[in-house]
Order: structure tokens, then C-alpha cells, then sequence
């Protein structure tokens, strides 16, 4: 009787060193950052129930100003305007920088 299973052999590096190479990985980590912002906000206006335009009110800002900090394909988002978001939500930013 012959064992068919195949032992998988790990072959490559990687995916952020195929991102570096790409020159590309500080565009894609930042976005991934903007899209998990974008998202808890949007988890803390359900949690509050609030609509964008009681938010945006709370922010003294546009509700545009605010669906582009929602937008998590886009990447422009200043520090001012989430913590402005944070503490209209009632939330505070907690911001680090990390050896690579």
C-alpha cells in the first residue's frame, strides 16, 4: 500500500517581503490601518446609535469630511480629525510606533 500524502514544503518568503519588493508595502499596511479605523468607528456609531450626520454635527465637520474618514480605500486621515471622531464617540486614540 502506498502513502499518496505529500509532505507541503514551505517555498518562498514572506508576503510583506513580496510587498517590499513590490515597492508597495507601506501604501498596503497603510491602507489596511485606515481600514480598521474606518471600521471601529463605524462599530462605535452603532454602539452610540448614532447617524453619520449626529456625528459629523458632534465633529463640527461635513458629513463629506466624515464619510471620507469612513472610507477605508482612502488613506488621507489626519491625526486632528480622528481624534476629533474619538471624542465625539466618547473614545480616545492611543497611537504607537513600532520597530519594524
Amino acid at each position: 500500500m502506498k502513502n499518496n500524502t505529500k509532505i507541503k514544503v514551505h517555498r518562498g518568503g514572506e508576503f510583506s517581503d513580496f510587498l517590499a519588493e513590490e515597492g508597495i508595502l507601506a501604501e498596503v499596511e497603510v491602507l489596511a490601518l485606515k481600514r480598521v479605523v474606518a471600521l471601529q468607528i463605524q462599530k462605535a456609531l452603532e454602539q452610540e446609535k448614532l447617524t453619520k450626520t449626529e456625528l459629523a454635527h458632534r465633529m463640527k465637520t461635513s458629513r463629506a469630511a466624515l464619510d471620507r474618514i469612513l472610507d477605508p480605500t482612502n488613506p488621507s486621515l489626519t491625526v486632528a480629525s480622528l481624534g476629533k471622531a474619538a471624542a465625539a464617540l466618547g473614545r480616545k486614540v492611543e497611537l504607537k510606533l513600532l520597530p519594524v
